[in-house]
């Protein structure tokens, strides 16, 4: 599919659904079910009991996502990245950590940035932002699911 703004040449984009399977490689989290909202800024991962912790003068966050139907158990220890204020989905401004991370979505691979939050009463353990596919040249079919495809791993990164 293409789409030409005025002056600019027509750009090839994917096309993905509303929810899509993802890993985040770094984390050790494979083939994952996200929700794809646009309507959010920023990305969120389901983090339980996260624990803050200095490594060589840098800040780390330890942190789990409980097992689903859909994956297991895992554990994670990643450097933050920044702690923001991000509104809820009540719009209530809450503090969160922020990680960056590979995203494999598809056939495409790139960073990203997760805020780390409580999504226990949510039906997807993430939701993926505009702003993590912004500039990547997908578009998101609103009616659709499952399109791109299971991850399929990075050549180079």
């Amino acid at each position: 599919m293409t789409r030409a703004k005025k002056g600019r040449p027509a750009i090839a984009a994917d096309i993905i659904g509303w929810r899509e399977i993802v890993s985040l490689p770094e984390l050790g989290v494979f083939d994952m079910r996200a929700k794809i909202d646009t309507g959010a800024r920023t990305s969120a991962l389901h983090a339980e009991d996260q624990e803050v912790f200095d490594l060589n003068g840098q800040r780390w966050v330890r942190f789990r996502v409980p097992a689903s139907r859909h994956h297991s158990d895992f554990r994670v220890e990643v450097p933050i990245l920044d702690e923001r204020d991000i509104k809820n989905t009540s719009g209530v401004p809450e503090s969160r950590i922020v990680i960056r991370t590979l995203l494999h979505l598809g056939l495409h691979n790139w960073h990203v940035d997760v805020s780390l939050a409580d999504r226990s009463n949510m039906g997807f353990d993430m939701i993926l932002g505009r702003t993590a596919i912004r500039r990547h040249n997908v578009l998101v079919n609103a009616g659709r699911s499952f399109l791109a495809g299971k991850p399929a791993p990075a050549t180079k990164h």
